[in-house]
């Protein structure tokens, strides 16, 4: 039986680490990051519990196990994880509907992923589902940004309703800033 639900255990934690490091870019080949996508950020323990602490991260369970995961990462813990401080750096100039981002209530969706033999049946959405029902009462905005060779993630992202806010490119690759208004 799949849960979609609030972390609040270390080994729930812990078993997102696990999906996590399993769909790492690093750790596949390149046919498998061009059909099924890839993460990009490797946390630890630590910072996970912290992010944890702050907002639950929403998880995917089958029996006691994760299948899936989407991050919550506050704006309070942009110094924690240093590769996206320019993300959020750049939701200081970046406007939406005529108004600066930084300006409104959002968080980072600080990852998500299925686990392979749990994809295309919904999960993805669910979890959006999740998030909207769980933190549209505190925030306006989802925020994330996915590279634009994770072509899986992007259509996925797109599905759900996020827009593409932003584009950029950096030393890594050329990424695409997205948005979900959690209010519609």
């Amino acid at each position: 039986m799949i849960s979609i639900k609030k972390a609040t255990t270390i080994e729930e934690l812990k078993g997102i680490l696990v999906l996590q490091k399993s769909n790492l870019k690093e750790s596949l080949e390149s046919e498998e990051i061009d059909q099924e996508g890839f993460v990009t950020l490797n946390h630890d323990l630590g910072t996970l519990s912290l992010m944890n602490s702050y907002e639950k991260q929403i998880i995917a369970t089958n029996n006691g196990s994760v299948i899936g995961y989407a991050l919550v990462m506050v704006k309070d813990l942009k110094n924690h994880i240093p590769v996206l401080m320019p993300m959020f750096d750049m939701l200081e100039t970046i406007e939406y509907k005529s108004k600066i981002i930084s300006e409104s209530k959002y968080y980072i969706m600080g990852q998500v992923c299925i686990d392979k033999d749990y994809r295309g049946k919904g999960i993805f959405a669910k979890l959006y589902e999740k998030h909207k029902l769980e933190m549209a009462s505190k925030y306006d905005y989802c925020i994330t940004e996915v590279s634009n060779s994770n072509k899986r993630s992007m259509r996925a992202h797109e599905k759900v309703g996020f827009e593409n806010i932003h584009s950029f490119s950096d030393a890594t690759d050329t990424w695409k800033i997205l948005l979900l208004n959690l209010n519609l």
